[in-house]
């Protein structure tokens, strides 16, 4: 089965910037895809250009089949977009922004009534359809923004930043909704995020850094790759620590943000010698089970949410 979107080299400019950069990959039919990565990282700027808003510079893309730089009607009329930015009338009521769209998509009456009862029904706001949206709460807003997408039946759902200004129990609703897009309907879905945890629940996470993938996976796969427990250690001066535990230990250390960071299998066995070992220079110590921040650190040198410039604690 071929892939529903398919990257290859694709570089995008801003002006002597690469947001992104050689970038390629592909997202196969029907699975949860999650864009990972902090501000800067690329992941919008592909986003857009997935979603046609602009066009290829370099490289090549396509969605379900049709080639992005000779079939972008095509392709259009296959997706649904979610943009960060809300994109509904708050003055028009729940149904009437899901008509309008629909209209837009050349949906007949009968189409569209079908399609708003069964949409509505969907995301649990058939009884606020005569509601304006600036009644409902954020989370309402983007059960209705999903719903607007969905409307034309697309194969292909893009999200960017689907999570933003939703509470816990929102986002929660919003992810049992996806899932069942994808699993009743075959919905290939593709976000981006720059939420952790978000990630976590997609099927495969490219987790990007300027402008490049720098790890592909499923979140399982991922951190296991990291090969054990993440142990971190605060002190005055971490770059003499952390050449002094490879001097001692035989075992790589780097310095993350001010910290010493190393990774070992049975790391609460490594504390007591560390702590042993180095006692008057340790200040704190902690020991975690390796997360996607610790792919990413271990990926790019650097924490997910930290200055991309500093690079085990030097000037990159």
């Amino acid at each position: 089965m071929p892939p529903a979107i398919s990257i290859n080299h694709v570089t995008h400019r801003y002006g002597e910037r690469r947001a992104v950069d050689d970038l390629s990959l592909d997202i196969a039919e029907g699975e949860v895809f999650a864009m990972l990565g902090p501000n800067g990282s690329g992941k919008t700027t592909l986003f857009r250009l997935l979603s046609t808003l602009i066009p290829l510079q370099e490289g090549d893309a396509a969605v379900l089949g049709h080639d992005l730089r000779l079939n972008t009607l095509a392709a259009r009329r296959q997706i649904g977009v979610v943009f960060q930015a809300p994109s509904l009338d708050k003055k028009l009521t729940v149904e009437e922004n899901l008509t309008h769209q629909g209209r837009l998509y050349g949906l007949s009456s009968a189409e569209l009534a079908g399609r708003k009862s069964d949409l509505l029904a969907a995301v649990g706001l058939t009884d606020r359809a005569g509601n304006r949206v600036e009644t409902l709460s954020g989370g309402m807003r983007r059960r209705v923004e999903l719903a607007k997408s969905m409307l034309h039946r697309p194969r292909l759902l893009l999200l960017d930043e689907p999570s933003t200004g939703l509470d816990p129990a929102a986002r929660s609703d919003m992810w049992q909704y996806l899932r069942q897009l994808r699993d009743r309907d075959g919905v290939t879905i593709a976000l981006t995020t720059h939420l952790l945890d978000e990630a976590d629940r997609a099927d495969r996470i490219a987790i990007m850094h300027e402008g490049r993938v720098a790890a592909l996976g499923k979140p399982d796969a991922l951190r296991a790759e990291i090969g054990g427990d993440a142990i971190t250690i605060q002190t005055e001066r971490p770059a003499e620590l952390a050449a002094s535990i490879e001097q001692r230990f035989a075992c790589r250390s780097i310095v993350v943000d001010g910290a010493v960071r190393l990774e070992q299998a049975d790391g609460h066995q490594w504390i007591p010698r560390l702590v042993e070992a180095f006692s008057t220079d340790i200040q704190t110590i902690t020991l975690g089970k390796p997360t996607l921040e610790d792919v990413f650190i271990a990926r790019t040198g650097h924490r997910f949410f930290g200055d991309a410039s500093h690079v085990g604690g030097r000037i990159k």
